[in-house]
C-alpha cells in the first residue's frame, strides 16, 4: 500500500470540499504524502478558498502553508471563468492530460488517487 496520495476534487460543493480539505491535512500530520487537485466544477469553488469571509478559507491557508496543493486543471478552470483568479494567486496550471489533470504522472509516481 501506497504512503502517498493524489485527492483530486470535482464537485462545487463547498460541505464535499472541507472534506477534501480535512483528509489532506490529516494525512500529512499522520506523516505520508498527499496533494490536492482541483479539477472539473470543483474549480468554481476558487474565489472562495481566498474570501476570508468563507467556510474554506481557514483550512485552505492551511493546505497552502503545507504545499498541499498540487494545483488546478487548465481547460475546466478556463471553462468556469476562474483560470485567471488560479494565476494571479499563483496556483499551478495543470494541463498534461488534453488540457487537463491527468492521474496518470501521479499513478507512475506511486500515488494512490482518491476522487471526491
Amino acid at each position: 500500500m501506497s504512503n502517498k496520495y493524489v485527492l483530486f476534487a470535482f464537485r462545487n460543493d463547498s460541505m464535499c470540499f472541507i472534506h477534501v480539505l480535512l483528509n489532506a491535512l490529516d494525512i500529512a500530520d499522520k506523516g505520508m504524502i498527499v496533494k490536492v487537485i482541483l479539477e472539473s466544477e470543483s474549480v468554481k469553488l476558487i474565489p472562495d478558498l481566498y474570501n476570508d469571509e468563507s467556510s474554506l478559507s481557514n483550512l485552505y491557508n492551511r493546505i497552502l502553508e503545507k504545499g498541499l496543493m498540487e494545483g488546478v486543471c487548465k481547460a475546466c478552470s478556463q471553462k468556469f471563468g476562474t483560470y485567471e483568479v488560479a494565476l494571479s494567486k499563483g496556483l499551478k496550471i495543470l494541463d498534461d492530460m488534453a488540457n487537463h489533470a491527468g492521474m496518470a504522472r501521479f499513478l507512475k509516481e506511486g500515488y494512490q488517487v482518491i476522487t471526491f
